[in-house]
């Protein structure tokens, strides 16, 4: 079963609301008469007044496209609010452990479940805060120190 985020899980608990059947709102159309039982009403014939067109009744569908509007304010209204904001950053690590992200991508891959390289970032760093104080402790010692920045130009 996948999860849910919480957007879907109030969906889910929120009321429908019933609505009525568009054929039902729609009225019937009027008909115009017949031009031969225009003319034969007029004394004169050359003045025929054009048929009149038919009237189609309105549809209630202006309140249900309220609705839907709303709808979609308020759903954009909850994207802007649970928006993350994101940092860029750059880095430098060695070759070696660079080449790591790419077999652990692979490894992914093959289990059904790829991802960015960024995201396997993230889990790094999900499991080194779930760390104990020594167990963090133990694994930065085993990570050595590189000097940082760009390589100069030769």
């Amino acid at each position: 079963m996948s999860k849910i985020n919480q957007l879907q899980a109030a969906a889910l608990k929120a009321p429908v609301e019933k609505t009525t059947p568009v054929k039902a709102a729609v009225k019937k159309i009027v008909t115009p008469k017949p031009l031969a039982a225009i003319a034969a009403t007029t004394s004169n014939p050359a003045k025929v007044a054009p048929a009149p067109k038919a009237v189609k009744a309105k549809v209630a569908a202006k309140p249900i496209a309220k609705e839907k509007e709303k709808e979609k304010e308020k759903e954009k209204e909850k994207e802007k609010a649970q928006k993350l904001k994101m940092e860029r950053d750059s880095f430098t690590m060695p070759k070696a452990e660079y080449a790591q992200l790419y077999v652990l991508k692979e490894r992914l891959v093959k289990l059904g479940n790829p991802a960015k390289k960024s995201e396997l970032l993230r889990a790094g760093i999900m499991q080194l805060t779930a760390m104990t104080d020594a167990a963090l402790k133990v694994a930065m010692s085993k990570v050595p120190t590189i000097k940082t920045g760009r390589p100069k130009k030769k």
